[in-house]
């Protein structure tokens, strides 16, 4: 018997092409998406940009509730440990024994046998446990609200826990850092907030109208940008009288970094509305009788929200520094408001720097935050074009 090799039922009809439930799914789920969705599908997969978020929400929390968080009130000084170096928490003492509980040793003063000057060392046989939910000093929260309750701290009364070190007046470094978060972050918000104001409305007016309004705001935005920021805000914050009042004083720098800060959002702004006036949805509301100012602001800048909010997210850093390089030169905030920029004013001088080099301290925190911007930035500009390869 001779084999027959079997061959396919061409007369049979072929059976159509399934793709799997969840790839068919996934692919429903995303042309039914939303502008905003695919936005957050792919920022989320941007991990340095979760990151960035995460610590400057942690930020923004410490500088709502910095009177709780902070071991002591802002203007709380210990005149037997002026210039304190930081006390290390330990869980484990000089002979070797675990404690659950951390702790610090207190600092004995003493001369230095080298140098002869009045330096601080840790004394062993003394320990001051930390505690959480301690009341001790008392604060206003939110300059309204009297309580003495803090996070954490030692309760002893001669205990102390410094643990960024004190300043020349002895006053808690760490505790000073979190109430100038308050004052650095906010500024960077209200300052670019006002940007944002300035920048999206000259902006849309520049590219909606053209022509005479056009080349008058680009000509003036072409000269503040010409001009060396340093010396601008140098000019502008020495117009502040010295005397004004530490709030008048905020409001004044706030004004004074908006002024600056509002250029490149409105060259932005510019672009994106001579790109978007001639289209359909413009033409539908001119005609059905809508004011030009509304569609500016209703019709063409939500539809770019998404660039304007990637602008402002960018521009908050330099907000920051501006206020930080203001205040650190002195023509910026003043004692006895404290700042980030303030704080740092003690680590002008290089011998200050080499005998108590943890004034510099506050320079980090505006680093990370500053690095923490720009990643949160880098993942929604990523996000703004979510079809972006």
């Amino acid at each position: 018997m001779s084999s027959i090799e079997e061959q396919p039922n061409t007369l049979s009809p072929a059976l159509p092409h399934t793709e799997p439930a969840s790839t068919a799914s996934a692919d429903e789920r995303i042309f039914t998406a939303s502008q905003w969705q695919l936005m957050w599908w792919r920022f989320r997969k941007h991990k340095m940009a979760i990151a960035g978020g995460i610590f400057i929400a942690i930020m923004y929390f410490i500088a709502l509730f910095c009177e709780f968080l902070a071991p002591y009130p802002l203007q709380t000084r210990y005149s037997m440990y002026n210039a304190a170096p930081p006390q290390r928490i330990r869980f484990v003492d000089a002979e070797g024994n675990f404690h659950l509980r951390p702790f610090v040793y207190s600092l004995q003063e003493y001369s230095d046998p080298v140098t002869w000057r009045l330096t601080y060392k840790e004394d062993t046989t003394k320990i001051a446990p930390i505690h959480f939910f301690v009341r001790r000093d008392e604060y206003k929260f939110w300059g309204r609200w009297t309580s003495n309750l803090h996070l954490f701290g030692v309760t002893g009364e001669k205990d102390t826990l410094f643990l960024l070190g004190t300043d020349d007046l002895g006053r808690d470094i760490f505790s000073r850092v979190l109430y100038g978060a308050r004052i650095s972050l906010s500024i960077g918000l209200v300052g670019v907030m006002l940007s944002l104001i300035i920048g999206a409305v000259l902006g849309g007016i520049s590219g909606y109208y053209g022509g005479v309004t056009d080349t008058i705001l680009q000509r003036t935005i072409e000269l503040l940008r010409s001009i060396p920021t340093i010396p601008l805000w140098m000019a502008l914050s020495a117009a502040l009288p010295p005397t004004l009042p530490p709030e008048r004083t905020y409001f004044g720098i706030t004004v004074i970094l908006s002024i600056i800060g509002w250029t490149g959002l409105a060259r932005v702004t510019r672009g994106k509305i001579l790109s978007l006036r001639e289209e359909d949805f413009v033409m539908a509301a001119r005609i059905g009788g809508t004011s030009e100012m509304r569609i500016i602001v209703r019709h063409l800048l939500p539809s770019f929200a998404s660039y304007l909010i990637v602008s402002v997210t960018l521009s908050i850093p330099s907000m920051i520094l501006g206020e930080t390089s203001l205040s650190f030169l002195g023509l910026g905030l003043r004692p006895p408001v404290t700042s980030w920029g303030v704080l740092l004013q003690d680590a002008q001088n290089i011998v200050a720097i080499a005998h108590t080099p943890w004034k510099l301290i506050p320079a980090l925190f505006v680093i990370a935050t500053v690095f923490a911007f720009n990643f949160l930035g880098d993942g929604l500009r990523d996000a703004a074009d979510p079809y972006a390869r």
